[in-house]
């Protein structure tokens, strides 16, 4: 039986809520900003360190992204603070649509002021959590919640985006449990892949829909203890049904009670080390300058395609450069033998969760999306092929993403597998 890794674990929490109004994120149909506050916005932070004082923060915070340069900015900080290098942070978005526009693309009053305070506030939850660092073990158990939708709905003439119930959804709930040395309930850090979407458009107050409510409820029914919700791979996966408060209230409801029965019902698999870290970037490939007969085909197409030829034929007007690849952030976190978390970039379809199960294998692997940078949709070579609006993979300034992204993603994750040690199906 192997040697129980005696790890350290602190916390900390920190409000990231605007405190004046301010344009939203998310949905381009709003024409107003923000009116006020319907729950707050938080930004939460978990330091781990193995035995051999490998140390990794993870922070989870409910706004829509992170843009690489923001992120990385915020990652300095934290580390003329902390001492901590970037390889060691990961920033995970919960991409909640119903927060402020933010990064560094904004430098207009009053975003200017807020990226600042979010900045601090950041950077204030990480050296919280070092200064709570205290013995505690891990350990993970995975459950199930029913409102994740699949919004790939296929017609005569295109793939659309609406409810379809036959697509794929990861519906997956894994908690990891973290125990102080008496054995009380320190934290739960759960995922899930799902935008973050209950509220739509008509919304006009602050609010971190299903994932705060799933994070407030695990909270109310475990005192002092702290509930973290990570994101995962949803670019193409919807609350359903949504569109009201109420909804987002009962999804949050369903969410953070499964992750309250698996707390009190499930056996959890303790979780060793060491703590094996690594972070990388993967070159997405990118398709080039765009002759005018394919933009011309992009506008025939209507809707979504329309949006993305205007955007390229803008570049081709300005004579943009056109690099041949996009660097993305891509990381992973290995636990001893016992747990593999990747990280990825941006909104990730689904595709990615069974692609990355069958290149690294499926057991104890959890895959994050909508960390450390933020710039639109990574299809997989299906949705590419099929199109419909998550197949635009459009990175502004850059080009268009081709299908061959996929197979460089499946390919790095593999390598940084092999470097942390995990074991890999053979022939991978």
């Amino acid at each position: 039986m192997a040697k129980e890794t005696r790890w350290k674990a602190g916390l900390g929490c920190v409000d990231v809520t605007p405190s004046e109004s301010m344009d939203m994120s998310g949905y381009a149909a709003r024409k107003k900003p923000s009116e006020g506050v319907r729950d707050p916005l938080c930004a939460k932070a978990l330091v781990i360190e193995d035995e051999q004082g490998e140390r990794g923060l993870l922070l989870t915070v409910d706004l829509i992204g992170f843009d690489r340069a923001f992120s990385d900015a915020i990652c300095a900080s934290i580390g003329e603070k902390t001492g901590l290098e970037r390889r060691q942070i990961v920033i995970n978005a919960s991409h909640t649509h119903g927060g402020p526009v933010f990064g560094s693309r904004y430098q207009d009053e009053p975003v200017a002021v807020y990226n600042e305070m979010v900045k601090v506030r950041l950077v204030e939850a990480a050296v919280l959590a070092l200064k709570d660092l205290k013995p505690a073990r891990f350990s993970t158990a995975m459950g199930v919640a029913h409102f994740a939708m699949n919004r790939r709905r296929f017609t005569p003439r295109d793939v659309i985006n609406a409810p379809y119930p036959r697509g794929y959804a990861d519906r997956s709930v894994p908690v990891l449990r973290v125990e102080g040395e008496d054995g009380a309930l320190r934290a739960a850090l759960f995922l899930y892949a799902c935008h973050n979407t209950t509220l739509v458009s008509d919304n006009l107050k602050f609010s971190s829909d299903y994932a705060g409510f799933a994070q407030r409820y695990v909270e109310k029914e475990n005192p002092g203890a702290l509930a973290m919700f990570a994101q995962g791979c949803g670019g193409d996966v919807v609350p359903y049904p949504r569109g009201t408060y109420e909804l987002a209230k009962l999804h949050g409801e369903v969410l953070g009670a499964e992750v309250c029965r698996l707390l009190t019902e499930e056996e959890f698999q303790p979780v060793n080390g060491p703590l094996q870290i690594v972070f990388d970037t993967v070159d997405l490939p990118l398709a080039g300058k765009p002759a005018p007969e394919k933009l011309e085909a992009l506008r025939a197409k209507g809707g979504h395609d329309v949006q993305q030829a205007e955007r390229l034929a803008k570049m081709v007007e300005e004579d943009a450069e056109w690099p041949d690849h996009y660097q993305m952030p891509i990381g992973m976190w290995q636990f001893g033998e016992d747990l593999t978390i990747v990280h990825l970039a941006t909104e990730v379809v689904s595709d990615y969760i069974p692609l990355l199960e069958r290149r690294l294998g499926p057991l104890g692997l959890w895959v994050l999306a909508y960390c450390n940078d933020y710039f639109g949709y990574i299809p997989s070579a299906r949705v590419h092929r099929e199109g419909g609006y998550e197949a635009r993979g459009m990175i502004r300034g850059y080009g268009a993403l081709v299908p061959e992204v996929e197979g460089a993603i499946l390919e790095k994750a593999a390598h940084l597998a092999r470097e942390v040690g995990r074991r890999l199906p053979a022939g991978a």
